[in-house]
């Protein structure tokens, strides 16, 4: 069986997705940014790091030593609405140009194989209420959204014009273990000196789909059987919307020993970027056999857990 390809393979879900692809007996390659010497990166189940940037020489290289691969999943780009907005030009290259670069190496060596290009719900924007579905005006609310529309975009052209086949999964609010930046780390980050309060930004009334990381990266792995040359887009939700301000008191119902007492304070100045609301309409998810199975209440005190017995280090 011909190896698969991880692009960004180092981040958050990228090294979920390849232990999951890992323990199915699936060989995985990665490329990406930082060093990851390969007795930590076989701990996440891959086998091949390259570190570097999805270019058409990196790529050529990956394939001189394995072969073309039968899919490849991309999840190299921008990871934060904050950044694209600091630094747009950083955000744009590192998600428009590396699938174009990637797109027009699949066209040029291995057309067949097929493409699950990680997206965001950011794509939808502002001015929303209730689930979203797929055909759902696109209105991006920040830099990060815009780019990562421009890259569903990309797959969508070369899937008309040179009939390669890719899939686009938009996913929602995606947490857990291991993830070291967002929402959940910064409320445990706060609670874990004992303040009196914790202020966050917004209302606390602010809804996203939250999904847990187990079942991102199985949705993820079940991908590749859903691309096609019209580059569908599949939601990659619960369905269910919850607010910030739920979350913050399912964290603190979580923490050990004992509920935390701190009080958690809303600022009401929402962030630049950031929608009101964000829930998936998970009808054609569902169509295709892809469902999320661990509500919030499971996955909040998971994600306490790790961080409560973790190394607290940044990474």
């Amino acid at each position: 069986m011909s190896a698969v390809w991880i692009t960004g393979a180092r981040g958050f879900i990228g090294r979920h997705l390849a232990r999951k692809l890992a323990g199915q007996g699936i060989t995985v390659v990665g490329i990406g940014h930082g060093a990851w010497p390969p007795s930590e990166a076989a701990q996440w189940g891959v086998s091949s790091w390259v570190n570097g940037s999805v270019t058409g020489s990196n790529l050529h290289a990956l394939a001189r030593a394995g072969g073309p691969p039968a899919t490849v999943f991309h999840l190299a780009g921008g990871a934060s609405v904050a950044a694209a907005i600091a630094n747009p030009r950083e955000d744009f290259s590192r998600t428009v140009l590396s699938t174009a670069a990637l797109l027009e190496w699949l066209r040029q060596v291995s057309p067949t194989t097929r493409l699950v290009a990680v997206s965001s719900a950011a794509v939808y924007g502002a001015g929303h209420t209730g689930a979203i579905a797929e055909d759902a005006p696109a209105r991006p609310y920040s830099p990060y959204g815009y780019h990562k529309y421009m890259m569903e975009q990309l797959c969508t052209s070369y899937g008309a014009t040179f009939q390669l086949q890719s899939v686009v999964l938009r996913l929602f609010s995606v947490y857990g273990a291991g993830l070291k930046k967002q929402l959940l780390w910064d409320v445990c980050s706060r609670l874990a000196v004992a303040p009196e309060t914790v202020e966050l930004g917004g209302t606390g009334e602010e809804l996203r789909d939250w999904v847990e990381i187990r079942d991102a990266a199985a949705a993820l792995a079940a991908a590749p059987a859903l691309a096609a040359p019209a580059a569908p887009v599949v939601n990659i939700g619960s369905g269910v919307a919850t607010p910030v301000k739920r979350i913050a008191a399912l964290i603190q119902a979580a923490w050990q020993p004992g509920p935390n007492s701190a009080s958690v304070q809303f600022s009401g100045f929402a962030r630049a970027g950031d929608p009101f609301s964000l829930q998936a309409d998970t009808r054609r998810m569902a169509a295709h056999g892809l469902r999320c199975t661990i509500a919030p209440e499971q996955g909040i005190a998971d994600y306490v857990r790790w961080f409560q017995t973790a190394d607290p280090a940044p990474s």
